[in-house]
């Protein structure tokens, strides 16, 4: 019990408060409220109910004290009777405003012989209660005798100290009663409040497990109540969020790995080939120059693919920067490596084209196809640019053995590569990636089955 006062006290800024706890409190307060109510109607209706019981019994003692007044003369008498001892039970008989018969103990000055005076100048059956001389409660009622030449007024009085003992026993019992189904119903609440949450509780544990690992399980469709379906269903959208999040981190650390991979292996060899003998400064300005050149392709890399990573839900039709296509790819085929003797052959049209992409990305679409080629190609390589309709076209071909039929469907899987014992330590992305930035600035990479010998890649991007 001590322990669910705890969890129901209010929480300091720096300790939040439970739903179970919270939801405790409400229920606790909601059956306190009832309870208050249902007490202060319940001892309403029985003090009502005693003081009638009270007013009854006072009115059938005053009609068994009429049977002793005689009305029938010219002047009102009082008989005697076998009820003369009501006469010394609280009981006064006025005829008018003149006091006929009192109680032995009463004076004059008496406040139940005054509130006896006041009910009979009414002449008519009402009820009233006043304070005694010892401060009690006392309930007076008066009835009217009549049937003759003349009227009375009979009054009886009664102590309500055994009426007002019941009503007090009654509101200590339902306050105890309170009590007892308040502590009841904050322990019960607490229990059930706690075995509903359960679930949730092991949900929230399970969806923490799964988004740590980045794991596919999902609560699906078990059979849970309604609300905890939809608590499962928004918690799966969030984790397969959380899981594709990740598997976009992956992809764009494995991209900027393989793209950056190139322009490393330059610097490497410039500066290996520079280190092996003395060079002459011409060489050595010319190494820096490759040198520079490729630190300018990487920090270019890395902005194009982190701009595409970051504006990855923009709409194609937004994409922003224009590139001069021919100028682009003539620049591209210089930086190749041919020095295993492939022929490089560009061909653009003699007006200018422009696609509606920026140069970087250009580059990075077309650089894995060019790349790709060059390693595949036995001897000439062709780069050819021309117009289609409301779009560019970029041709990627070489003459070498082409791609396997086994293949095609993989072609553009990420991390997929035909053979991967060719002794070439790429990682499969170039043309995932390649397409990918094509299909985001709302163009496309497809594959010419049909084409022979060789491979054929054609880039298609909008007009600039």
């Amino acid at each position: 019990m001590n322990r669910v006062l705890r969890r129901l006290t209010p929480r300091t800024p720096h300790t939040p408060a439970t739903l179970r706890g919270r939801l405790s409190l409400v229920a606790l307060t909601a059956a306190a409220l009832l309870m208050t109510v249902l007490t202060v109607v319940f001892n309403t209706v029985m003090e009502r109910h005693l003081r009638q019981q009270a007013d009854d019994e006072l009115l059938g003692r005053a009609a068994a004290v009429a049977t002793t007044v005689d009305t029938t003369g010219p002047h009102v008498r009082v008989l005697a009777t076998g009820h003369d001892g009501l006469l010394d039970t609280n009981t006064w008989i006025y005829t008018g405003n003149h006091l006929l018969e009192k109680p032995p103990s009463a004076t004059p000055h008496n406040p139940l012989t005054v509130a006896a005076g006041r009910l009979a100048a009414h002449e008519g059956r009402t009820c009233t209660t006043v304070r005694g001389e010892r401060h009690q409660s006392v309930r007076l009622c008066s009835d009217l005798v009549t049937g003759g030449r003349t009227t009375a007024t009979v009054v009886t009085a009664l102590d309500l100290s055994p009426y007002r003992s019941s009503a007090d026993t009654m509101l200590v019992g339902s306050l105890v009663l309170d009590a007892v189904t308040l502590a009841c119903t904050c322990a019960l609440t607490h229990l059930m409040v706690g075995r509903a949450l359960r679930p949730v509780r092991t949900m929230t544990d399970q969806a923490t497990r799964w988004c740590a690992v980045g794991s596919a399980q999902r609560f699906g469709t078990a059979r849970h109540p309604a609300e905890l379906a939809r608590l499962g269903a928004s918690l799966d959208a969030l984790l397969d969020r959380i899981r594709a999040v990740l598997r976009h981190e992956q992809q764009l650390t494995a991209e900027l790995s393989h793209e950056l991979r190139t322009p490393l292996t330059r610097i490497v060899a410039e500066l290996d080939w520079w280190r092996a003998r003395p060079r002459s400064a011409a060489e050595t300005h010319a190494t820096h120059a490759v040198i520079a050149e490729a630190a300018r392709s990487m920090r270019a890399i890395c902005d194009t693919l982190l701009d595409e990573a970051r504006d990855s839900t923009r709409d194609p039709a937004t994409a922003p920067g224009t590139a001069d296509v021919g100028p682009l790819l003539r620049r591209l085929t210089e930086l190749q490596d041919a020095a295993r003797g492939v022929k490089i052959r560009v061909e653009t049209p003699d007006a200018e084209l422009t696609a509606g992409v920026t140069d970087t990305v250009l580059e990075r679409i077309v650089s894995p196809l060019l790349a790709n080629a060059l390693r595949h190609a036995d001897a000439t390589v062709t780069v050819r640019a021309r117009p289609a309709p409301g779009a560019i076209r970029i041709d990627v071909e070489d003459d070498g053995p082409g791609v396997p039929d086994t293949f095609t469907a993989d072609l553009f899987q990420p991390g997929r590569r035909a053979d991967p014992d060719d002794g070439h330590d790429g990682a499969g992305l170039g043309l995932s990636l390649a397409r990918r930035l094509a299909r985001q600035a709302g163009g496309e990479v497809v594959h010419d089955a049909g084409y022979t010998p060789g491979a054929r890649f054609t880039v298609t991007l909008p007009v600039g």
